[in-house]
């Protein structure tokens, strides 16, 4: 018998026992004894102390905040946030807090020290579940596969500088036509990401858009692994990476048709671009420009500075079962710091960059602009054409 159901079978026998004989008493703690396994002594003491009030409180340690008080910020953080996990969400609080205003220091205390089970159940009556699906429009690169070597282990880089690149495609439901394209970056030791938009496949377009990335990293470029798309896996690509004066950069690929290889990038393309632009057709030359303005400003801001993510330790292999074992949620900005491969001024040019930003205001303006691309789109009379 569970320890809920004993309480409420004594709180069955407490009325009864009260109100009966001192025979009827001795039966019936004879009977309670049988049942819940008690000694005598303890259950004359549990008839006769027996609160049902206090008996049917919530178990567990009492609560030192009102969930009126927190259950209103946590919210707005959370949807500004773009509804991250609990654990992702208790680890962007310290950083998005303080620019919540007229919030009580007792209601920050707890949210500080809320824990990320407590946030589950508050926002369980509000929290949005996301199961669409995109399309692939990767196209194999066979020309220069022998070239490039394949490299699967990425997963334990624990230098800056080494990134994972993806493209997704925004073709809505076909992928024949013109249509904008978003170029995704990912430093697999930090988590700092950069992202660009390219009208169409063009690997010229790319290459250009990997050499803007280059330049706002705030790190030195030592390694690129793609997939086996032709954007990615021609010469233009080859020559700049690999025989450019100083020092070159590692150029390595994936496996064909093997996603996991890419496992840092694939994650990201759908935390830092579908979640937030859906799968809908961009098929206005027009919105590259505001994307790229989109991409590297106020996006790039919020999600290096203010949006943390997990990266995996440990993973061991115990019978049919793989257990990862990851840290606690940091952002990029954060793992910069803490990495010993930056250099001080870097770490304080970021630290200064960061004092001069608002998560909230960063996210208004992503906002307006998402709705000025959606108006184009909806405005744009697209006849099979490309808009110029």
């Amino acid at each position: 018998m569970s320890p809920q159901a004993r309480q409420e079978y004594v709180q069955t026998l407490v009325e009864r026992y009260r109100n009966a004989s001192r025979r009827k008493k001795s039966l019936i703690l004879d009977e309670l004894c049988i049942t819940c396994g008690y000694h005598r002594k303890y259950a004359i003491e549990k008839v006769n102390t027996f609160n049902a009030r206090v008996a049917n409180k919530r178990p567990g340690r009492p609560r030192h905040y009102r969930e009126s008080e927190i259950i209103d910020p946590l919210k707005q953080i959370w949807l500004a946030a773009n509804m991250p996990a609990s654990k992702r969400l208790e680890a962007l609080l310290p950083h998005w807090l303080p620019f919540i205003k007229g919030l009580g220091r007792h209601a920050h205390q707890a949210l500080l020290k809320i824990s990320p089970a407590t946030i589950d159940r508050l926002l369980k009556p509000t929290r949005l579940k996301y199961k669409r699906k995109g399309l692939s429009t990767t196209r194999p690169g066979t020309l220069l596969r022998n070239q490039i070597p394949i490299k699967v282990d990425q997963w334990n880089e624990f230098k800056p500088g080494f990134l994972e690149a993806d493209t997704v495609a925004h073709c809505g439901s076909a992928i024949d036509g013109h249509y904008a394209i978003t170029l995704d970056c990912v430093d697999i030791a930090t988590g700092w990401s950069e992202q660009r938009a390219t009208w169409g496949h063009d690997h010229v377009a790319i290459l250009n858009q990997i050499k803007h990335v280059e330049q706002s990293l705030p790190f030195k470029l030592l390694g690129f692994d793609c997939d086996c798309g032709g954007e990615f896996i021609n010469y233009d690509l080859l020559l700049y990476l690999q025989y450019r004066k100083g020092d070159p950069v590692q150029f390595t690929r994936s496996r064909p048709y093997k996603k996991d290889d890419n496992a840092h990038i694939e994650q990201k393309n759908w935390t830092h671009v579908r979640q937030w632009l859906g799968y809908d057709r961009f098929d206005n030359i027009k919105i590259v420009d505001l994307l790229n303005d989109l991409y590297t400003t106020e996006w790039r801001l919020l999600f290096n500075f203010f949006m943390p993510s997990v990266k995996i330790i440990e993973k061991t292999r115990r019978g049919s079962k793989i257990i990862k074992k990851h840290d606690a949620p940091k952002t990029p900005y954060q793992r910069l710091l803490e990495s010993s491969f930056i250099d001080k001024p870097i770490k304080q040019k970021l630290s200064h960059q960061y004092k001069l930003l608002n998560p909230f205001h960063l996210k208004k303006q992503i906002e307006k602009k998402l709705l000025r691309i959606k108006s184009i789109l909806k405005s744009s009379n697209y006849s099979g054409k490309v808009l110029l």
